[in-house]
Order: structure tokens, then C-alpha cells, then sequence
């Protein structure tokens, strides 16, 4: 028996004056409450409670002991409801770590009206690309194109990772539009330079079948910057597979257009995922951004299974 459910019994006895009353008041029977009380004396040398056939009187130092251990359960009872109290109310640091991209265009726009919900949350922002020990490093949150498989966390996905070929009007305009995979040998291509790999994104193009296959180009330009890829692509350098959270404001502005249907890797591990330790109950602060940052999406037809890429028009058949 551990040593908090013998103290309760203890507290429970003085209250109720014999071993049958502590019984019924912890749902136990008397044989037990005697067993639990006379460890108890045991461990800590001293005798709780003088015992005869007709009563059971506490002793002086039974007296004491019990003065300190009610203050104990009283403390830990008022720390035990003040901890669900703050599990209940969505408040207090939450910290927030985003990959740079999709920190700066999609999450950055929604954290005004997230902070305006829930005042008494104060926020604490990092933006960056850098898979980094979420436990050791105090994360909340963290907001991850692609999971990192740690039995100590929660990958919930937010949506799929889509990507689509653009380009500018102005670039097409000038350059021509290609007609086959193979013209693509002969227009500037904008590549994406992974920071922690040093290894380039691969280029998917569809077959004559529609389905994707990688496909390799040469690069003109390269960089290691989400951000500055689309607007390289939005300035008219050339074309570039752009995530959907990277194309979405160029097309919205007409800035770029896109050349074929969007392509969604295969891989079970593709997509935006919200990553967060795991733990028997998700701090509130959590569970409401998490929420929060859901139905925002869903604001611009993006979940789990789905994003807005889906029912996006190519400007024309390439094949």
C-alpha cells in the first residue's frame, strides 16, 4: 500500500474514531485500516493510537502527526485543483515553434485573432527551419512540414503538403509556354536547396498518363529559401514547384499561374503537421491553439486529407 493512501486511512481513523468507521469512510474494511495503521507505526516508530477492546484514543504524537498530514492533503488538494483550473483555462506561455514558410504565410495572418480569443495566453514565437528536441527545448507546439517519428510526441496532421509548377505571365510571356516534359530542358527552372541535407528538392512532372514522375532539370537558380523562390518565380526567372502554402498568395494576386494539377507525394509522412509532446492531458493553451489553427484552415478548404490545390484550374493541359 503506498504511503499517501495510508496517511488518508490515518486521517480517516481520527475522524471516525475506530478502524470500522475509517472503513467506511474510505470503502475499505476494518482489517485492512488496522493492517494500514499498524505499518504505518512501523515505519515511523511511534505508536498513533492507544488501542483497547472498548476504544480507540489517538495519542499525543498521533495528534501531531495528524496536524501535519492534514495540512499536507489540504496543500496538495488545493495544488491538484489549481493545476486542473489551469488545465481548464487556456492561459499562461505557450511557445510556438514554426517552420519559416508556413510561420510568415499562413500562421503569422491568424496569431492577432488567436491572442484578441485568448487574452490570457502570452505568446512566444520561433521561426525557423531546424528540427530541434521539442521536449528538451520546452516547445509547446511545433509547426513541421513533415514529422519526426519520436515516441515521445503527437504528429497530428493539419493537411497535405501539395505542390503545383508555376510561373509568372511575364516569364511565360516572354519564354513561351513548354508543351511537352522535354521543353522544360529549354526554360530556366528556380530549384529548392534543403538547409539541413544540402540536397535539392526533386521535380515531379506528369507523364502522358497525368501521373507524376520525377523528372530531372537543370537548375538555373537555386535557393535555400521557400519565400524567395516564389518571388524569384513571381518575378519572372523562371519556373518552380511551389508548396501550396508558397503558391497560394501568387495565384490569389494572378502573379503566377499554374501549368498542371497540383501533385501530393505519396509518402505517409508528407504534409503540415502540428507536433507536441505526448502526454496524458493536453495542456489547454495547446488544445485551443491547435483547434484554433484547424478551423482556420478549414476556412480555406484545408484539413487533413484535403487543400484548396484540389479544386484549383491549371491554366491549360501541358503535357
Amino acid at each position: 500500500m503506498d504511503k499517501l493512501r495510508s496517511l488518508e486511512i490515518f486521517i480517516a481513523t481520527c475522524d471516525g474514531g475506530s478502524f470500522a468507521a475509517a472503513a467506511r469512510l474510505c470503502g475499505s474494511d476494518p482489517s485492512t485500516v488496522s493492517k494500514a495503521i499498524g505499518r504505518l507505526e512501523a515505519q515511523l516508530g511511534l505508536t498513533l493510537f492507544q488501542r483497547s477492546t472498548r476504544q480507540l484514543r489517538i495519542t499525543a504524537a498521533g495528534e501531531r502527526y495528524a496536524s501535519t498530514v492534514r495540512k499536507m492533503m489540504q496543500d496538495l488538494s488545493g495544488c491538484e485543483e489549481e493545476l486542473k483550473q489551469i488545465n481548464r483555462s487556456p492561459s499562461g506561455t505557450l511557445r510556438i515553434s514554426s517552420a519559416v514558410c508556413y510561420g510568415h504565410l499562413y500562421l503569422r495572418p491568424l496569431l492577432r485573432a488567436f491572442c484578441l480569443q485568448y487574452p490570457d495566453i502570452r505568446l512566444e514565437l520561433e521561426i525557423n527551419d531546424l528540427h530541434v528536441d521539442i521536449i528538451d527545448n520546452d516547445i509547446d507546439v511545433a509547426l513541421r512540414t513533415g514529422y519526426v517519428k519520436d515516441s515521445r510526441l503527437v504528429a497530428r496532421r493539419l493537411s497535405p503538403m501539395d505542390f503545383l509548377v508555376c510561373a509568372s505571365p511575364r516569364y511565360l510571356e516572354a519564354c513561351g509556354i513548354p508543351r511537352r516534359r522535354e521543353d522544360f530542358h529549354s526554360h530556366s527552372w528556380i530549384g529548392f536547396r534543403i538547409k539541413e541535407t544540402q540536397q535539392l528538392q526533386p521535380i515531379f512532372l506528369p507523364d502522358e498518363t497525368g501521373e507524376y514522375q520525377p523528372y530531372e532539370l537543370e537548375r538555373r537558380y537555386l535557393t535555400d529559401d521557400g519565400e524567395a523562390m516564389a518571388y524569384m518565380c513571381a518575378d519572372g526567372l523562371g519556373f518552380a514547384q511551389l508548396p501550396h502554402f508558397l503558391a497560394k498568395d501568387g495565384l490569389d494576386s494572378g502573379a503566377l499561374v499554374s501549368l498542371y494539377p497540383y501533385y501530393r507525394p505519396p509518402e505517409p509522412g508528407s504534409g503540415v503537421f502540428a507536433i507536441y509532446p505526448k502526454r496524458d492531458y493536453l495542456p489547454a493553451k495547446v488544445r485551443v491553439f491547435i483547434d484554433f489553427l484547424t478551423d482556420a484552415l478549414a476556412a480555406r478548404g484545408e484539413d487533413a486529407n484535403h487543400t484548396w490545390a484540389e479544386s484549383w484550374e491549371p491554366m491549360e493541359a501541358v503535357w
